[in-house]
């Protein structure tokens, strides 16, 4: 399983106990919430590029997109056309080292994309976004996930909104693992009930009992190369259709 960035409430200690503070726990206590009520892993990242742009200081853009090595980054959810637009710039090249970072790095800023070198920083410019940080959700070694937020102005995010980011992170990495399980275990029962009247079907059809029936459409698809679950969706609607 991909890791999830947990991260400890004693990295932030220096935050002041003010109102403030209370006012962002309760921020990211309705966050949470709203997270965990989504329906599926891709409403949950959509949910959370919303929430992004809503509480963490100084993001006008958020996405999420996954980063593969040797392979385009895409963008799984956006708040705005111009979020597309920038996980874009890899296209047909290299990642930028800004991406190559995060494997080893939870977190990647660039404080002025105006004020470096490098061709995609420029575009990123060009593109009228000025700051970028990039906070992990989930890595493993073949694949990242990982939220970035954007904003036009240079050195939007400080080491305040990097903090509150990864502690919104982790909230939006809890919900995704709860929202897989959730697809995972609903899919599951609907694959074993699909399987069961498959079964059904062989069994009136071929005058066999349950174990014979399963083991026929094991045997079929090991033969066949097909999926036990295609294979009875296949025998199912065949048998609807007589």
């Amino acid at each position: 399983m991909p890791k999830r960035f947990v991260v400890a409430a004693s990295e932030f200690s220096e935050l002041s106990r003010s109102d403030t503070d209370f006012r962002l726990a309760e921020g990211l206590t309705a966050a949470a919430q709203q997270l965990h009520a989504t329906s599926s892993p891709h409403a949950t990242l959509r949910t959370a590029v919303r929430l992004a742009v809503r509480i963490l200081p100084g993001v006008e853009y958020a996405g999420i997109s996954v980063i593969e090595p040797k392979a385009q980054r895409q963008t799984l959810a956006w708040t705005d056309e111009v979020v597309r637009s920038a996980d874009a710039l890899d296209a047909g090249r290299e990642h930028h080292p800004y991406w190559n970072r995060l494997w080893t790095a939870p977190v990647a800023r660039i404080e002025d994309s105006a004020a470096t070198d490098g061709d995609g920083d420029r575009a990123l410019s060009g593109l009228g976004l000025r700051s970028v940080l990039s906070l992990r959700l989930r890595a493993d070694r073949r694949r990242l996930t990982v939220l970035t937020a954007y904003a036009r102005e240079p050195r939007a995010f400080d080491e305040s909104a990097t903090r509150i980011g990864r502690l919104f992170t982790a909230h939006v990495g809890i919900a995704l693992d709860s929202a897989t399980l959730r697809e995972q275990l609903t899919e599951a029962m609907r694959t074993r009930d699909l399987i069961g009247q498959a079964t059904g079907i062989l069994m009136e059809r071929l005058d066999i009992d349950a174990s014979e029936a399963f083991a026929s459409l094991v045997r079929t698809s090991q033969r066949e190369n097909v999926k036990l679950r295609d294979l009875a969706r296949r025998i199912v609607d065949a048998g609807e259709g007589e």
